[in-house]
């Protein structure tokens, strides 16, 4: 079995994964280049409240649950190691300087390239790494549509989002079928998001 080079980094709190995600990363795998896609925890994202967080390890074990199953998934928790809040600038430097051997690009939904100029050194990832777009529901068109570093996925609009099915769990409302079934398991017998 060959090695993979061309890797696409999913980077999210991930908290909790759910089948949004896996649809998204299945897609645009079959869609792109990548012959890989690593999913990236991050413990703390700058742009998000740490409070409302599990710990990064439930939310890692959660990730490698979800995507047992499939080869050509991994769950990554580099950033566990680097200093926090964790910028993807630097990730992507770590990374690069790690597995030399190696090409990252970055998987986003099409909200965050409308606030990509928000994001730390922004201007050195669009010019060294490939972004692969895919569609999110209310995203508005982005300055950053046309560069050469973009790649949009046609992919599927997936509207269940992390914070939904937080909410639902807290609220006794079924997520059945929005979650992985050993997701699902997980969190009930941990026990978590019920207050």
């Amino acid at each position: 079995m060959k090695i993979p080079k061309n890797i696409g980094l999913y980077f999210g709190t991930f908290n909790p994964i759910h089948i949004g995600h896996l649809i998204i990363a299945e897609q645009i795998l079959s869609l792109s280049q990548l012959e890989e896609i690593w999913f990236v925890v991050s413990p703390q994202n700058p742009f998000k409240n740490k409070k409302s967080l599990l710990k990064a390890n439930h939310r890692l074990a959660m990730v490698k649950i979800a995507i047992d199953d499939n080869p050509f998934f991994k769950a990554c928790d580099i950033e566990f190691s680097l200093p926090q809040p964790s910028y993807t600038v630097h990730t992507l430097v770590y990374l690069q300087e790690k597995y030399t051997e190696k090409t990252f690009s970055l998987i986003l939904g099409s909200d965050n390239l409308v606030t990509f100029d928000k994001w730390f050194n922004y201007e050195y990832i669009l010019e060294n790494y490939n972004i692969y777009v895919y569609p999110r529901p209310s995203s508005h068109e982005s300055p950053f549509d046309k560069h050469k570093s973009i790649k949009k996925i046609n992919a599927p609009f997936i509207e269940i989002s992390s914070s939904y099915i937080r909410n639902a769990i807290k609220n006794n409302i079924s997520v059945n079928y929005m979650l992985h079934p050993k997701v699902m398991k997980y969190i009930d017998e941990m026990n978590f998001y019920r207050k």
